[in-house]
């Protein structure tokens, strides 16, 4: 059962179907990397830490709007239909479910810990032995947090730095976790330093949650409270739906506000009018509905119509659908 609430923190791990690659090369972890920006795009998600291996992913994300289930739906379908026409396969790409751990964030040591296994995770699998390999590996935050490569949009690193202590700005509090991390590699690289970090890492992989009694006991109430009277499908399912139904509706009201329309008005339009064009990209892209809600809401047509309003927007074909995506961006800041 997955336990949604706005602000939660979670570790997000998930493997490949049978133990196999989900990342066969370099362009893989790219559109990988590209979805997961585009999920944060549409679900306001905030990524504190994330790892891909050969097989296998890790996340610490945020999610400020209790949408993790819709969110990770949205991210591993997406992620499979690229992976698999990029290809030429078919089928699963992910194992039946991804693991979603709550993590306690108003306790430094949580964050902490999470993250600090996140960014080793490269080492622990004997990929990397030398601290200059460590903080060159492409494909994790940990670069971004020393200072080696560019901080992403939707890569938040200030939280994970309080919860290790560093106070400093800039350039020093890049220096600083560094230092930190340097220490990590070296206990790991140890086989006593390992045996230790291994015993406290199991418990981090084989529990539920990540946090203190307390935590956990407000987890279980609320968890309680979700299933009183009513079956564990509903809490998984429909009312999710009905969560995300309301966020669409309320920034595709939003975007008809600040195009100064009503939406009878666009309803009415041809379909691939700009404005009903713009309102089809500003919805797709920005939550997690399906393509059959954005056109039965606008009176869109087919549902390839979507795709052809994402691509009129991205970027915006003209001047007058530059001056469109503008009027919109308000809807999101």
């Amino acid at each position: 059962m997955r336990i949604e609430y706005p602000g939660a923190f979670y570790h997000v791990m998930c493997r490949g179907d049978r133990g196999e690659a989900v990342f066969r090369d370099d362009g893989d972890r790219l559109t990988f990397l590209k979805t997961l920006s585009e999920t944060c795009s549409r679900t306001g998600w905030r990524v504190h830490a994330y790892v891909l291996m050969s097989n296998h992913y890790h996340l610490l994300i945020e999610t400020p709007e209790a949408n993790l289930v819709a969110g990770m739906k949205w991210m591993q379908g997406t992620y499979t239909q690229r992976f698999n026409t990029r290809h030429r396969v078919r089928g699963h790409l992910f194992q039946g479910r991804y693991r979603a751990i709550p993590v306690q964030s108003d306790e430094p040591e949580y964050l902490r810990l999470v993250s600090a296994y996140i960014h080793a995770n490269p080492v622990r699998a004997g990929l990397l032995k030398e601290a200059k390999e460590f903080f060159g590996y492409r494909w994790s935050s940990l670069p971004a947090f020393t200072g080696q490569a560019r901080l992403a949009d939707w890569l938040v690193r200030r939280q994970v730095f309080e919860a290790c202590g560093i106070v400093r700005e800039g350039r020093k509090s890049r220096q600083a976790y560094r230092s930190l991390m340097v220490e990590r590699m070296r206990d790991i690289l140890n086989e006593q330093g390992r045996k230790e970090s291994e015993a406290t890492w199991n418990d981090l992989r084989r529990g539920w949650c990540v946090g203190g009694a307390e935590f956990r006991d407000w987890l279980l109430d609320r968890v309680g409270e979700r299933l009183k009277g009513r079956r564990r499908e509903s809490y998984r399912g429909e009312n999710l739906f009905r969560h995300d139904d309301r966020t669409a509706e309320s920034l595709l009201l939003a975007g008809l506000k600040a195009l100064g329309l009503a939406l009878g008005a666009v309803q009415a339009m041809k379909k691939s009018a700009p404005e009903k064009q713009a309102l089809l990209w500003l919805v797709k892209t920005k939550t997690v509905v399906g393509d059959e809600w954005v056109v039965a809401r606008l009176n869109g047509g087919h549902r390839s119509n979507v795709s052809r309003a994402v691509r009129a927007f991205s970027p915006p074909a003209d001047r007058k659908r530059k001056v469109l995506a503008r009027k919109l961006h308000i809807c999101t800041d």
